[in-house]
């Protein structure tokens, strides 16, 4: 099968005053599904760059990023949201919650935005966070949690949706080295019984243990790319789960033929009338756009 994410001659460049940062240089990347890649540099080397790239943030200078068979950096801002929406979870340094909301709130959050109705939301809602440890705290908002809690609420939401990739900004930052030790595992259990793709950006290079594969920038460059066994996740005790067996991550088509098929834009919830997730468009189903390969600097 085909890498999930392919990059080819990436190029990122800002302007400062007169001159030209050059924050990604001809980057050459492929990712495979499942994976657990840990991209690691000092602060200015681009990794940070790099995940944003990858997950659409920003548009690139040159070059182009493959997810699956889509090329997003040819979509437009609502097509990338859209996409997002529906293959892409975050996890991010600062929690990023809603303070005045429930943990169970703030899990379901990406659902609504799906048009999901509300009682299925918090079916999933409830099932990930008992899966993160928070089966007792659902109800307490995220202002009453302990650093450690709130990012457990934060990876629930990320994997809520069951997207395809998650991608995780330093998210054990803020943490002690107890917690970190704890949120990494939960992340890499979560990754293996999902079989979700899970791309970890960090300065910390002792994160990189959790990782099937471990690729270093510099200045903008990959500078090593180094590959190892993963490790496979350890037998739960007590009855089987059945997350991994109830639900696949969202479906990405690969086809290396194929170059641009834009996600649905979405419409606001108070509009969209509640649907069954079945029901959802599929990206695959739409026009592709416009080809242009001319960089946009």
């Amino acid at each position: 099968m085909p890498p999930i994410i392919r990059v080819h001659d990436l190029c990122k460049v800002y302007r400062v005053g007169t001159e030209k940062v050059h924050a990604l240089d001809h980057i050459d990347l492929t990712i495979e599904k499942g994976e657990i890649c840990c991209i690691v540099g000092t602060s200015g080397s681009g990794k940070s760059t790099l995940l944003n790239q990858l997950a659409g943030l920003e548009p690139p200078t040159r070059g182009s990023v493959h997810i699956g068979k889509y090329n997003i950096s040819k979509m437009s801002e609502n097509e990338l949201a859209s996409f997002r929406q529906r293959h892409i979870g975050f996890i991010f340094q600062s929690y990023n919650l809603f303070m005045t909301m429930t943990a169970l709130e703030n899990t379901a959050a990406p659902l609504l935005y799906r048009g999901m109705p509300r009682q299925l939301r918090t079916k999933k809602a409830v099932k990930i966070l008992r899966e993160v440890g928070l089966g007792d705290r659902m109800k307490h908002k995220a202002g009453q949690l302990s650093g450690g809690q709130q990012q457990r609420v934060g990876i629930a939401r990320a994997f809520v949706a069951n997207p395809a990739i998650v991608f995780a900004d330093e998210p054990t930052g803020n943490l002690d080295s107890r917690t970190t030790i704890e949120v990494m595992e939960l992340l890499v259990r979560l990754a293996r019984e999902h079989m979700i793709t899970f791309i970890l950006v960090t300065h910390d290079t002792e994160l990189a243990e959790y990782a099937d594969r471990v690729v270093t920038l510099k200045d903008g460059r990959i500078i090593d790319d180094c590959r190892k066994e993963p490790t496979p996740p350890a037998p739960a005790d007590g009855p089987p789960q059945e997350t991994a067996a109830e639900e696949a991550p969202t479906a990405l088509e690969f086809d290396p033929e194929a170059k641009d098929a834009p996600s649905p834009v979405p419409e606001s919830p108070a509009q969209s009338p509640p649907v069954e997730e079945a029901a959802l468009p599929a990206p695959e189903d739409l026009p592709i756009p416009n080809e242009t390969e001319e960089p946009n600097e």
